[in-house]
C-alpha cells in the first residue's frame, strides 16, 4: 500500500497544529479526535463506523468492570466481551479470506472468496483495545470515566497504522493534560524528521533493489545477487518500520503525548533473544504480558515453557499476516529461542562477541527471507534459501551482480551506520540546550536538508511503500 497519508502529514498537519494551539485545553482531545477521523477517512473511511462502535463497547465494558470491582465473575464477563469484540473484528477483517482459501484447499469446497479488504490500523487498534480491557480487569489501571478521552486514546492517528502499540496506562495522564510546548515541539519535530528520513531516504532506496530481486527483474540470479537482495530487505524493513515508529513518537511528542520506544538498535544484538528485546519492543511486551505470562511463562517446568514459547511465536507470526509463511517465520524464531534458552546459553558467554553477532545477523537475515516469501516471483522460498548458500547450481556472481554491488555499496554502508548505537546517541537523542549557536545552526540546517530531500524524493518517486501497513 502506498503511503497515502503523506498529503495529510504535509498539508493538514500545519493546519492541525495551529488549530490545536488556539483551542482551549478542555477541547484539545476533540481536535485530536477530529484529526484522527480525517486521517482515517483519507486512508480507509469504511473502518470508521466499526472503530467507533468498538470504542463504545470498550468504554462501556471498562466502566462496568469498574462498577463491579468486587464482583469477579461480572468483571470477567465484561472483560471477555471487550476482548472478544476486538478479537472478532480482527479475525473477521484480517483472516476471513485466509480461512476460506484454506478450507477450500483442504476440503475441496467452493466457498466464494469474500475478498474482505483489510482496514488500516485494525491490528494495532485491536491490540490496544484488548490491552485496555485486560488492564482494567486486572486493576492495573482504572477505567476511563470520559468516553471523549477514551475515544481520543483509541483513535490516536500518529501510531494507529504501524505502532508502537500504546497501552492506556502509558498515556492516561497525558490525555488529561497535553499541549504543544516549545521543547516538546522542537524535540518532536526532530524525531519526526529523523523517522521520515530513515523511511524515505534509506528504506525506499534499498527497497528498490529488493523489489527487483524478488520480482525476478534484476537479471540472472546469482548467489551474490540473492545476498544483495535480502540484505537490502533487511535494511528496508528496519528503516521502514523504525522510521514510522520515530515519526509516530515524534508527532505524539509535538502534541504533548509520550509513547513507548519501539526499537533499540536491534541489528547490534548478539543473540536472537537479545534481538527480540530490541525489535518491535511494544509487540513483544504485549505477547509477553497478555499471552506468555498468563499461560504460565517459565513457572511450570521446561516442557510447559517450551510449549508457551511455541504458542506465543506462532501467534506472533500469524499476527503479522494471514499467510502460512508468517506462521513459519514465528515458529522459526520459537525454535531458535528454545535452542538458545536451553542449550546455547550454557556456554554462550565464552564465544567471542564477533561470532555471536555474525550468528545472530545470519539467522535474522534468513528469517527475513521467510518473512518476505510471498513477495518472491519466479523462485520459491526453498530455492532462494538454497541459492544463498550456493546450493541451487547458481553462479557465484556475474557482471549484473557486480553492478548492483557497486551501485548500492555506499547506501549499504550508510544504512549500517544508521543502525548503530552511535547514530542513536549522537543524532537521535535530543540536542543539549546549552549547545553553541554554531552547532545549533548546523543541526537545524541538517534537519532542513533532510526534510527537503524527503519531499523531493516523494514527489519524484513512485516507489514509496510502507511495509507494515499490511500487518
Amino acid at each position: 500500500m502506498v503511503f497515502s497519508s503523506v498529503p495529510f502529514l504535509f498539508y493538514f498537519l500545519p493546519v492541525l497544529i495551529i488549530v490545536y494551539v488556539i483551542t482551549p485545553k478542555k477541547l484539545k482531545n476533540g481536535v485530536m479526535i477530529l484529526a484522527s477521523m480525517v486521517f482515517f477517512a483519507w486512508g480507509e473511511i469504511r473502518f470508521i463506523p466499526v472503530m467507533l462502535a468498538l470504542s463504545v463497547v470498550d468504554f462501556v465494558c471498562g466502566r462496568m468492570m469498574e462498577q463491579n470491582r468486587d464482583n469477579q465473575k461480572r468483571r470477567l464477563a465484561f472483560m471477555l466481551i471487550g476482548v472478544g469484540a476486538n478479537l472478532f473484528v480482527l479475525l473477521f477483517f484480517k483472516y476471513t479470506n485466509f480461512f476460506v482459501a484454506n478450507i477450500n484447499g483442504v476440503l475441496g469446497t467452493a466457498i466464494p472468496d469474500p475478498n474482505i479488504i483489510l482496514p488500516i490500523g485494525v491490528s494495532f487498534n485491536s491490540f490496544q483495545s484488548m490491552s485496555y480491557a485486560i488492564d482494567v480487569y486486572r486493576g492495573t489501571t482504572r477505567a476511563e470515566k470520559k468516553y471523549y478521552d477514551y475515544l481520543c486514546y483509541t483513535t490516536l492517528f500518529p501510531q494507529i497504522i504501524a505502532g508502537p502499540i500504546v497501552r492506556y496506562v502509558t498515556v492516561e495522564k497525558d490525555l488529561d493534560d497535553h499541549e504543544i510546548t516549545r521543547d516538546g515541539f522542537s524535540e518532536g519535530m526532530r524525531r519526526f524528521l529523523i523517522g521520515l528520513g530513515k523511511k524515505v531516504l534509506i528504506a525506499n532506496n534499498v527497497g528498490l533493489l529488493w523489489s527487483q530481486v524478488s520480482a525476478g527483474t534484476a537479471g540472472q540470479p546469482t548467489v551474490m545477487l540473492y545476498w544483495l537482495g535480502i540484505i537490502a530487505y533487511t535494511f528496508q524493513i528496519y528503516f521502514d518500520f523504525s522510521g514510522y515508529s520515530d515519526m509516530a513518537i515524534g508527532l505524539a511528542r509535538v502534541f504533548g503525548l509520550t509513547f513507548d520506544e519501539n526499537f533499540d538498535t536491534p541489528y547490534i544484538a548478539k543473540s536472537i533473544t537479545e534481538f527480540w528485546r530490541r525489535w518491535h519492543i511494544t509487540l513483544s511486551a504485549w505477547f509477553r504480558d497478555y499471552i506468555y505470562i498468563p499461560m504460565g511463562g517459565n513457572r511450570k517446568g521446561k516442557l510447559r515453557q517450551m510449549l508457551n514459547i511455541f504458542v506465543v511465536w506462532a501467534l506472533t507470526g500469524f499476527w503479522h499476516g494471514a499467510s502460512w509463511n508468517f506462521v513459519l517465520w514465528g515458529l522459526y524464531f520459537a525454535v531458535l529461542l528454545v535452542f538458545e534458552k536451553f542449550v546455547l546459553f550454557r556456554f554462550w558467554q565464552k564465544v567471542p562477541k564477533v561470532f555471536q553477532h555474525v550468528y545472530t545477523m545470519l539467522l535474522v537475515i534468513i528469517s527475513w527471507v521467510i518473512f518476505a516469501a510471498d513477495d518472491l516471483v519466479g523462485v520459491t522460498l526453498g530455492q532462494y534459501l538454497a541459492g544463498l548458500f550456493g546450493l541451487g547450481n547458481l553462479p557465484l556472481y556475474n557482471n549484473g551482480a557486480l553492478f548492483y554491488l557497486l551501485q548500492y555499496a555506499i547506501i549499504f554502508v550508510v544504512a549500517a551506520y544508521f543502525a548503530t548505537p552511535h547514530f542513536k546517541t549522537r543524532v537521535l537523542q535530543p540536542a543539549e540546550k546549552n549547545q553553541s549557536k554554531l552547532l545549533w545552526g548546523f543541526t537545524t540546517a541538517g534537519y532542513v536538508i533532510v526534510f527537503l530531500a524527503c519531499v523531493a524524493f516523494i514527489v519524484n518517486s513512485s516507489y514509496n511503500p510502507f511495509l507494515y501497513f499490511r500487518f
